[in-house]
């Protein structure tokens, strides 16, 4: 999946003239709250207002096309001084970035409408250079023509080059093909600048989300501003009771939203009106709001799609005929697919049961008891019944959620005595027990992490690592070892929110995992890690530490820890799959990591450039597709569970599909298999 986002930064000259005071009574609420609650809260200072000042128009002018040097200086005379006009509550400073916006949106939409109708050169010795770092705010007012003629040249000749890998065709086909494709760039930059500048309500709601959000940031990357709609669709992702379309949509190659997966039983495919492949044109919902998905942001796009708070959607698709046609959907309770625990029985030699957590949901509403503790625990039952010989739990892609569901899932697998320590912004320690004697299962364990595994997944596994409870395996974890609690400005109005770090977690040993991550004890190789973003990353993260604590733990004995360690290590030296993921990374590494040369505009030039990846992500495909020698079955409960059921028939072929795939999963098989073997 192609994922991508567009600044939110949309911006009226009358907000901060007229809810400037609005504004700054939130802010000084949130900063009240920051220095109050937050762990580790930092001073509005200098160091604040450079990060605010530097991020805001990062997010700005992302691209360096906007604004011109003496515009951006003009604007620099703020950038040591926005502590101090938060201390004083006074926004109107907001005012000379409202106005510079506007001004460089409106000369954008000008030039662009120039250069629209001028016949472009693609002979030129013209080349676009690409950084890594963002470039100086260094052009001139008159350098502005010049520059959008460049992206705009080299944003046409990318969008032929997907179009097909035989250059020789495109080049016949190249006049024709050019001018339709210049319509659609142009078209699409200019109704995505119109946009911008036509709505007046959304804009000035934006701006402030947006800046409100920059400021809580400063203080550590998971600390944001929530509106009543975006607080609405954080909370819908770590529940299994969340409203839902029941659509999956993904980029096609055009980068056009698409439909890539429609879920049986659910409201669209109960409307009987899509299909694979539909591109979705444009979103509303009932109270007027309207989005073109080739002018809007793709976060505005998503909080209208998953937001519990836009129970009715209307989607305009356009058919593979052609057709364009609207369809009015009522979101449904879909408590079946995404956010739930599930099971299986993995086959090889020996009988290895198998529990995804997608992610630690909980019931935030209070309408039942479960949660995703609870829900481990009954596959567990189901599959002791199967006389299973080991077990796999996979936190692969889990980026957390409930901590109070993490701390009931370690207690599961550990007799009794601490699983972690909490310490607040008074830094006072909370050591968190396992209060239940007893294990819900006494076997061999591993646990599946990558990079994408984070916060409660990363506690979970700190726990059963310390505990010699489980092997872990796979590559290192994120590095997220906050924990996070929303809370409402106003208690009455229940308008305003902020996610606030109130506390982070510590191992029983007194480390933290934070920057750092979960270590597997056996590292497998995975494809694209070293690019994979990790908290070491952001520049605000908390940073890593050690604690003196008195917690006391009576890790179990981990007979032939290091022989089932050097067995793995062997067997993935050896394993044809795992070193054609190395042989890939390596070029990955290559390609994305090094600073590319710049590219000349020409058609031949971009294109090569644009398809030097296709035989490299060839070869990632047919990694991504070698089926394992696993045999994947439901244990005999679910077998009856699903006989009649024809939706969760078709879920679970899908998730018996995705299982076949997974080398990971073979390999803590045979992991599990060595455990038995030397310890008989």
């Amino acid at each position: 999946m192609k994922l991508f986002s567009l600044s939110l930064f949309l911006i009226s000259f009358s907000l901060f003239s007229q809810n400037g005071d609005k504004t700054c009574e939130i802010l000084s609420k949130i900063n009240i709250l920051i220095q109050q609650e937050h762990y580790s809260p930092k001073p509005v200072d200098d160091s604040l207002s450079v990060y605010v000042f530097d991020t805001f128009m990062d997010q700005l002018d992302a691209n360096r096309n906007l604004f011109t040097q003496i515009e951006y200086q003009k604007l620099a005379q703020h950038r040591l001084q926005l502590d101090n006009y938060i201390v004083q509550k006074n926004c109107s400073f907001m005012n000379d970035f409202v106005s510079a916006y506007q001004l460089a949106l409106k000369r954008k939409k000008k030039i662009l409408d120039k250069i629209q109708k001028e016949a472009f050169d693609y002979n030129t010795n013209d080349t676009v250079k690409f950084s890594k770092k963002n470039f100086p705010f260094d052009l001139a007012e008159k350098d502005l023509e010049r520059v959008w003629k460049k992206r705009l040249r080299y944003d046409i000749l990318e969008e032929i080059s997907k179009l097909s890998t035989n250059l020789d065709s495109l080049n016949i086909h190249f006049e024709k093909l050019e001018k339709s494709t210049k319509t659609k760039v142009f078209d699409t930059n200019l109704c995505k600048v119109s946009s911008l500048l036509s709505s007046k309500k959304e804009i000035e709601e934006d701006l402030k989300n947006s800046f409100l959000n920059i400021f809580c940031t400063y203080f550590d990357p998971h600390t944001n501003y929530f509106s009543p709609d975006a607080k609405s669709s954080f909370m819908s992702g770590l529940s299994t009771s969340n409203l839902s379309l029941g659509l999956n949509i993904t980029f096609n190659e055009k980068e056009e939203i698409i439909v890539d997966e429609i879920v049986p039983g659910g409201p669209a495919a109960k409307s009987e009106k899509f299909e694979k492949e539909d591109v979705i044109l444009k979103v509303s919902n009932k109270k007027g709001e309207e989005y073109l998905v080739s002018c809007a942001s793709i976060e505005k796009i998503g909080e209208l799609i998953y937001s519990d708070s836009n129970a009715e959607i209307e989607l305009t698709i356009q058919k593979k005929n052609g057709n364009i046609q609207a369809v009015l959907l009522k979101k449904e309770v879909m408590k079946t697919n995404a956010n739930s625990v599930f099971s299986y029985i993995v086959e090889k030699e020996t009988r290895i049961g198998y529990i995804n957590i997608p992610s630690f949901y909980s019931d935030f509403d209070g309408s039942t008891v479960q949660g995703c503790a609870d829900d481990v625990a009954k596959e567990i039952v189901k599959l002791q019944k199967d006389n299973i010989k080991g077990l796999v739990i996979d936190l692969q892609n889990n980026g957390g959620g409930s901590m109070e569901e993490a701390i009931k899932l370690a207690g599961m697998f550990i007799d009794s005595g601490p699983i972690s320590v909490l310490v607040n912004s008074k830094k006072k320690q909370d050591i968190i027990k396992d209060v239940n004697r007893g294990s819900a299962y006494n076997g061999p364990i591993i646990v599946l992490i990558n990079g994408n595994s984070a916060s409660a997944s990363e506690f979970y596994s700190a726990a059963m690592q310390d505990y010699n409870r489980a092997i872990i395996i796979g590559s290192k974890s994120l590095g997220k070892a906050s924990m996070q609690t929303i809370i409402p400005l106003d208690e009455k109005k229940q308008q305003d929110f902020v996610k606030l770090t109130v506390e982070k977690f510590y191992r029983v040993t007194g480390e933290s995992d934070q920057i750092k991550g979960i270590i597997p004890d056996i590292s497998l190789p995975v494809l694209f890690d070293s690019i994979t973003t990790r908290e070491v990353s952001f520049k605000t993260a908390l940073q890593q530490d050690t604690i003196s604590t008195k917690a006391k733990f009576n890790p179990l004995a981990n007979p032939n820890f290091e022989k089932i360690v050097a067995l793995s290590n062997l067997r993935v030296k050896k394993s044809e799959l795992f070193n054609e993921i190395n042989i890939a990374n390596t070029e990955i590494n290559a390609l994305y990591l090094h600073l590319k040369k710049p590219i000349r505009l020409t058609f031949k030039d971009v294109f090569n450039d644009f398809h030097e990846i296709d035989t490299l992500w060839e070869k990632v495909k047919k990694i991504a597709e070698r089926e394992s020698s696993c045999s994947i079955l439901n244990n005999s409960e679910d077998i009856q569970k699903i006989q009649f059921d024809t939706f969760q028939q078709d879920i679970n072929t899908y998730r018996i599909k995705n299982l076949k795939k997974n080398p990971y999963l073979e390999e803590a098989v045979a992991i599990l298999k060595d455990y038995t073997t030397v310890n008989k």
